[in-house]
């Protein structure tokens, strides 16, 4: 499909939706699984291209690795491949080549794996040798400042290790949440840590203990429908498989949403979402990222439809994913009049930081063509623009990297989608 038309007539929306299994929590369990050799359920596994591309891999033996555009594949798979046994290569995309894996490398070469730069060093591809059966040192220190990914892919491995591993984080520690998530799902598999101090974290040898297990909906996916219900003028939305005490942290979009005026309620495994046009949004958001990049694109979005100007720090990580996705923002957001700017040292509550401030109220003429840039994100975070005017989504089948049922979820949801295939 070469783009699709999205538009919405009613300003009111309602509906229940089921959302598709968290694509983080099913890539850790299905590492989990592996290294476990244990052959245990898991329950409401994401479909995502992601998820799927993982336990292909994960069912190979030998041979080439192709992770694809699935960065999270690559890094998980990186460690895992250096406890197998013989050599293999691990790859990726063009765009996977432009994205850094040294600092993962580096650490896993100081406690004994053999691992080398196929083409440019600190880049995949890597060639990957059987762990040395001599564990070089039971620690390891690494930044937290590129890629919680790098931390959550020597963690898991760490019970596997002869001597265990402590790893110590070098300097302040993005995505937390995610690292968190790693460690409570390990646990939940019988793994225990220990947090040393602030920044040390020691995992003994032990063994994993297998038992089915259900993956939790994502809430990466329930931002989207965060974005909607904030465009609505009405808006009653029941999303279904998640939950208030969430293994998330993008759990935290239920209280961002409350500066735009969408609130939440819980039930079970029940997520009611609701907007009344009594509800009070703010002229003025602020908030940092760094715990929570993925919500980023959808927050910004949201702000740029609500004409709230908004100050956002925190992005640095944004710049490695599938897309350097600041640019890819400042780009689209300008086809609608809003735009995204660095602000200079002295406006900077914090001078160490990088600050960036959302100003304009996004507007159309006709429907703008937004570029995706082949980033599951950049579609899903447009697309309920379509709301307050119609909106033109390029190459929307990437959705299916992290959301498969996206865009028939917005069906359910009163939207209008004309497809336009390739020619």
């Amino acid at each position: 499909m070469s783009h699709v038309l999205v538009r919405k007539e009613s300003k009111t929306t309602k509906g229940v939706i089921h959302l598709e299994g968290s694509k983080s929590i099913s890539n850790r369990a299905l590492i989990i699984r592996a290294l476990s050799k244990q052959d245990f359920a898991i329950k409401h596994l994401s479909v995502s291209d992601d998820s799927n591309i993982l336990q292909s891999l994960l069912a190979q033996t030998h041979g080439v690795y192709d992770a694809g555009h699935a960065g999270t594949c690559y890094r998980f798979m990186t460690a895992y491949l250096a406890l197998q046994e013989g050599h293999q290569t691990l790859t990726g995309s063009s765009r996977m080549k432009e994205r850094p894996i040294g600092p993962l490398v580096e650490a896993l070469r100081s406690i004994g794996a053999d691992i080398a730069y196929l083409e440019k060093d600190g880049y995949p591809p890597l060639q990957i040798k059987q762990f040395s059966h001599d564990q070089y040192s039971n620690e390891v220190s690494i930044s937290g400042g590129v890629s919680s990914q790098y931390l959550s892919a020597l963690l898991m491995i760490a019970p596997q290790l002869p001597d265990g591993l402590t790893m110590h984080i070098t300097d302040a520690l993005v995505s937390r949440p995610y690292l968190e998530m790693t460690l409570r799902i390990m646990k939940e598999f019988g793994v225990k840590h220990e947090w040393l101090d602030e920044m040390t974290i020691r995992v003994e040898a032990q063994s994993y203990q297998g038992k089915d297990f259900t993956v939790e909906s994502d809430w990466s996916a329930a931002s989207y429908h965060y974005a909607i219900a904030a465009f609505s003028q009405e808006a009653e939305i029941e999303l279904h498989g998640l939950f208030e005490d969430s293994l998330q942290g993008d759990s935290a979009i239920a209280e961002i949403a409350t500066s735009f005026g969408v609130l939440s309620s819980y039930r079970d495994d029940v997520v009611k979402i609701t907007k009344s046009q009594g509800n009070k949004v703010k002229s003025l958001f602020e908030y940092d990222f760094i715990r929570q990049p993925d919500l980023a694109q959808s927050v910004a979005v949201m702000s740029a439809g609500m004409g709230v100007y908004s100050m956002f720090s925190g992005l640095s990580t944004l710049k490695i994913k599938e897309t350097d996705r600041v640019k890819a923002l400042q780009q689209e957001l300008a086809k609608m009049q809003v735009f995204l700017s660095v602000l200079p040292k002295k406006f900077s509550p914090k001078s160490e930081d990088e600050y960036y401030a959302i100003n304009g109220t996004a507007t159309a003429d006709e429907a703008p063509e937004i570029e995706t840039y082949r980033d599951h994100r950049m579609a899903m975070a447009f697309a309920p623009l379509g709301i307050l005017f119609p909106i033109k989504i390029l190459k929307p089948d990437v959705v299916s990297k992290s959301y498969k049922g996206f865009w028939s979820d917005l069906e359910k949801l009163g939207f209008s989608l004309v497809k336009h295939a390739e020619t």
